[in-house]
């Protein structure tokens, strides 16, 4: 009963979104292909407000279109772009959403769509170099600096966050760190006295506003159209998170760490497959439709790629809200497949990324608070170190100083 309920839901969801890209085309007419150049676009997170992000469509060199998603330093890559008469189809890197809608030369309305969640987003895009926001007023402050955050501050769930802003005039670029991760590289403006920060990344749909004078920060942050957060934040360039090496631990009764879980050809692994013995394990537990699970994922195989030791080993746990075996691992192959993860990743759960769901697949730890989470486990198999979360690129010095710190602790196990 549930399921057929469930498949309800998704035919209705899938059928706003058809509405909404006007699939149904009454003519087979073919469409001139969108225009090469700068886009804008925004994706309808409220009623009131709209998310905006830039990107650039280009020609491969055997003629199909591209585009590259920009929020501040970061470039993403997409290149299955489909067209098919006037309507397009953008499969994002990696992740399993995709836009879908219709298209003209200089405009593509559609949807961005993750079927897996039921979640669609309204898009519509515009060709032309237009600003990423649209401004009223020069700003009347400077919020460069650091800031400490309070998250869902009105509820039982909230959290904290470091706040970290370059302003340059109105431009303001930086990030917001949280004891799980970063919310990605993040762009906009202040006008007058308003911030207003955007990003898409093929998975992440974030915008935040707030008001602001020099020390104050009273804002909302919208994840998509899902989800919408309150968040003040004060000045304090000596705010420090806690510590991603202290936040998890192995439960008091618990003197190690192991799992079992399949491979994609069915075959169940442990920590006593032959594959871990003797070595130095990292089990990194993640899913694939997570970006700070990607931006480790890249960092780990860059470290295997430049430092080929024979006595460490990288696992994959993964955590998917896919809702059967084969969407899965479909999504692992295209995660190995588009990174060139060489590394196993083994499949820990499906049908949700919920961490109280995770924490029965993992229950010697005292919870799973983040993906990604890696434990760091010596020669003997004993927990040497558990990290929270993956604070990326997007951190700046944070992740220069999180390089360091792997690359000596690797070091020190490895001469243990």
């Amino acid at each position: 009963m549930m399921e057929r309920i469930r498949i309800r839901k998704m035919i209705y969801l899938l059928g706003v979104a058809l509405v909404l890209v006007g699939f149904c085309s009454c003519t087979d007419k073919v469409t001139a292909e969108p225009k090469i150049g700068k886009w804008l676009a925004t994706m309808q997170v409220s009623d009131t407000e709209e998310l905006p992000f830039d990107f650039d469509l280009s020609k491969n060199e055997d003629g199909t279109l591209a585009m590259t998603l920009k929020n501040a330093d970061e470039r993403v890559m997409v290149d299955e772009i489909v067209l098919n008469n006037d309507s397009i189809t953008v499969r994002m890197p990696v992740f399993e959403g995709y836009i879908a809608g219709t298209y003209s030369e200089t405009e593509i309305r559609g949807a961005f769509i993750k079927e897996s969640l039921d979640r669609v987003v309204p898009f519509h895009a515009v060709f032309g170099n237009s600003p990423r926001f649209k401004t009223n007023a020069e700003p009347t402050v400077d919020l460069s600096g650091i800031w400490k955050v309070d998250f869902d501050y009105d509820k039982e769930a909230a959290y904290p966050a470091k706040g970290i802003f370059y302003q340059d005039e109105g431009i303001v670029t930086g990030t917001f760190r949280t004891t799980t991760g970063d919310y990605r590289y993040l762009e906009g403006v202040v006008d007058g006295n308003t911030l207003k920060l955007s990003t898409f990344d093929g998975a992440h749909v974030f915008l935040f506003t707030a008001k602001a004078n020099d020390s104050i920060l009273e804002g909302t942050f919208y994840s998509g159209n899902h989800s919408v957060e309150k968040f003040k934040a004060v000045r304090d360039e000596t705010f420090e998170l806690p510590s991603a090496d202290e936040l998890t631990f192995l439960k008091e009764g618990y003197d190690r760490f192991d799992f079992s879980f399949p491979n994609e050809k069915g075959e169940v692994i442990s920590l006593q497959d032959p594959m871990f013995k003797d070595k130095v394990v990292l089990v990194q537990v993640m899913g694939t439709w997570c970006p700070n699970c990607l931006d480790e994922t890249k960092f780990y195989m860059e470290y295997v790629k430049n430092n080929a030791h024979k006595d460490v080993q990288f696992v994959g746990l993964a955590f998917e809200y896919a809702k059967t075996e084969e969407k899965a691992f479909n999504g692992i192959r295209r995660l190995k497949d588009r990174i060139g993860v060489s590394y196993p990743i083994l499949l820990a759960q499906i049908g949700t990324s919920d961490k109280n769901k995770a924490n029965e697949k993992l229950p010697m730890l005292n919870h799973v608070l983040s993906y990604p989470t890696t434990i760091y486990l010596d020669k003997k198999g004993e927990v040497h170190k558990i990290h929270t979360g993956f604070n990326g690129p997007a951190t700046g010095d944070k992740y220069v100083a999180f390089k360091e710190e792997f690359d000596e602790t690797i070091k020190k196990l490895l001469a243990e």
